[in-house]
């Protein structure tokens, strides 16, 4: 399923709409971000369209602001309770599951058997539990995810042709929930997740690959390889759990990469292409009324506060045919991630930008009337 035969920097924008490609400013030494330049239009896959506005501070009406102050006293409570039972109740099926079994190197336990089942089982449950609990109710799936004959290599065996990888968009951190509850599969995150109460536990249980958010040099290549050797594993072996991959994030988790504001592509590293195993491209979509379930422009409280207050969320999603790579993309994973990245922007209407975590942190600054120069000064 090769779009195409030739590689195309990211950068490169795909059609001709007014929101097109945005621009990566200097971040060295760049002057100041002037008062009268439409920030939005710069920093375009980060701006927050919904009734609340940059950074979720925007003015609201009196019957908004009346339902939102009912909905904190009523809904809120009610929803971090239930969303707290739920990391309880997987925690203990995680414990139960852990008892007396084999633990392997990161000291991730080994689960075969009904420990696994138990952990997987409960894992799609609770976590579809708390998406409805997050207001999801009704999450509609468009699957298209089974492939035309054509697509499949010749002489391909039918255990390798299990997609090694998830390849996502990233819009909010509702995303992992809903992956987790149809797929079940580990992650990359960064290494202080491994000692966090209660999601410790279950993190090692999921088979999740640590990254040392801190080192920027060889170690980036170890995780780099890690993340290879999981996918040829899971391609290979039907009881594997597929990695999931926001592929602008993959080895720096929750470091390199961001989210945006749901109508953007951002660049795609080669990480999850470079075991030339096929992979499944899943879109998720965030429908929205008033506020809008993107973490794009908002700091991580107001998110969750307004998302819980909001009644009834929105997320439609769309499975694609796995995808084969072919000979080219196999000998070049920049060709392989390229094509994969405009399949997704294609199929889900996506504009592809070539902004990062750097630019994002850029505009928040700006937002908060904070200088972009002392911004890259610190050291996050």
């Amino acid at each position: 399923m090769a779009v195409d035969t030739a590689t195309t920097a990211p950068s490169q924008p795909e059609g001709g709409d007014g929101r097109g490609e945005a621009v990566r400013p200097l971040l060295s030494g760049a002057p100041a971000i002037e008062e009268d330049e439409d920030l939005d239009v710069r920093y375009a896959p980060y701006a927050r369209r919904d009734a609340y506005g940059p950074m979720g501070r925007g003015p609201l009406p009196a019957a908004q602001v009346a339902r939102l102050v009912f909905a904190a006293a009523v809904l809120l409570p009610l929803r971090l309770i239930a969303g707290m039972l739920l990391v309880v109740a997987y925690y203990l099926v995680c414990r139960v599951s852990t008892l007396f079994a084999d633990v392997g190197e990161e000291g991730r336990p080994r689960l075969h058997g009904w420990r696994r089942e138990a952990v997987l089982g409960a894992g799609r449950a609770l976590s579809r539990a708390m998406l409805f609990v997050f207001g999801f109710y009704w999450i509609p799936v468009c699957d298209r995810s089974v492939p035309n004959a054509k697509d499949a290599p010749e002489n391909q065996s039918e255990e390798l042709e299990r997609p090694g990888a998830i390849v996502s968009n990233h819009v909010s951190y509702v995303d992992i929930l809903y992956h987790m509850s149809a797929s079940s599969p580990s992650f990359v995150a960064k290494n202080s997740v491994s000692k966090l109460p209660l999601i410790g536990l279950i993190s090692k249980c999921l088979g999740c690959i640590f990254v040392q958010r801190e080192s920027k040099g060889s170690d980036s290549r170890g995780v780099s390889g890690d993340v290879t050797e999981r996918v040829q594993e899971v391609s290979q072996y039907k009881n594997s759990p597929m990695v999931l991959l926001f592929p602008v994030l993959l080895f720096l988790f929750l470091s390199e990469g961001t989210t945006t504001n749901g109508d953007y592509l951002l660049p795609f590293k080669t990480g999850a292409f470079i075991a030339k195993a096929p992979v499944q491209p899943v879109i998720l979509r965030y429908p929205y009324r008033r506020f809008s379930p993107a973490w794009d422009s908002m700091d991580g409280k107001r998110h969750v506060f307004l998302l819980l207050c909001q009644f009834a969320n929105y997320m439609e999603v769309v499975r694609l045919p796995v995808y084969y790579p072919s000979e080219q993309e196999k000998e070049d994973p920049r060709i392989y991630a390229n094509n994969v990245r405009k399949l997704l922007a294609t199929e889900g209407n996506l504009v592809l930008s070539n902004l990062g975590l750097a630019e994002k942190r850029v505009y928040h600054a700006a937002l908060n009337g904070n200088s972009p120069r002392a911004l890259h000064q610190k050291d996050d």
